[in-house]
């Protein structure tokens, strides 16, 4: 009976309406005193609740003397309760979609926890119409991988710069391997791993050794746009490096206080 009483209020009947009915189901048609009785609902509120269950059209009066209830047959209320529902679950998946494509672009979602993070970065590449942004660390790089090939070989372009990872390829690859992973990792606090799509949709993430993991995910252009050129910078600086040689790179940076600060994130000893 519970169970029954908990799946009716689930459509918007009251408990006091949920007796009445039921009452009405096993015994009718009878007076409003006699379902009272019956059914457990106070005499002081019966007839508000059988008002608000013939407007419900859950049940219907018989004329007679004294005035009786009948319940309308279980499988109707069923059905018309479904046609009902199933017309509202129509109107608003129609009319809340409109509403959602008027909100503002720049909501920012937050994620938890590494199967999530994870969840949502396959589904941005799987989703990607014209080409992927990466910017990967070493434990991510396998799963990242796997998810990409399979977008490549719809003639996505991927565009990649990967951390400690240095015999992986994914798309057109650039490796972070002119300094220690560790400096940019000690600066960041974590592996800032970020995956972008077609310039409409970004994910920033941060996996750290010591923390659960976190990402956000947006569409606003401008965290698309700082994104996307942060991974254009990284690729650019890694290929000059590359070209010119770590070594002076190095001791640039490790001779300049301010350029040591901006790479570490510390002051210059």
């Amino acid at each position: 009976m519970e169970e029954l009483l908990k799946e009716l209020q689930k459509l918007g009947f009251s408990q006091y309406e949920c007796k009445a009915y039921i009452g009405l189901l096993k015994n009718s048609p009878i007076t409003g005193y006699e379902i009272s009785k019956r059914s457990g609902v106070p005499r002081s509120m019966i007839y508000e609740v059988l008002g608000k269950l013939l407007e419900k059209g859950a049940v219907y009066t018989v004329p007679s003397e004294p005035l009786t209830y009948a319940p309308l047959p279980a499988k109707e209320l069923v059905g018309r309760l479904r046609k009902s529902f199933d017309h509202s679950f129509s109107f608003l998946e129609k009319n809340l979609s409109v509403l959602e494509g008027e909100q503002k672009v720049d909501v920012v979602r937050r994620i938890n926890s590494e199967e999530r993070v994870r969840e949502e970065m396959a589904e941005m590449i799987s989703n990607a119409q014209e080409e992927l942004w990466l910017s990967i660390w070493a434990p991510q790089v396998p799963f990242v991988k796997q998810e990409t090939q399979k977008r490549m070989k719809d003639e996505i372009a991927v565009f990649s710069i990967l951390f400690g990872a240095p015999e992986a390829e994914i798309g057109v690859t650039t490796h972070h391997d002119y300094m220690s992973t560790e400096i940019a990792e000690n600066r960041m606090k974590g592996r800032l791993t970020i995956v972008a799509k077609d310039h409409k949709e970004v994910l920033i993430a941060n996996f750290a050794p010591s923390t659960s993991a976190w990402a956000i995910k947006t569409q606003d252009p401008a965290l698309v746009l700082v994104a996307v050129e942060y991974i254009r910078h990284d690729i650019m600086v890694a290929q000059i490096i590359k070209e010119f040689g770590p070594e002076k790179a190095e001791s640039l940076w490790m001779s300049h206080q301010d350029l040591f600060r901006v790479v570490t994130g510390q002051r210059f000893k």
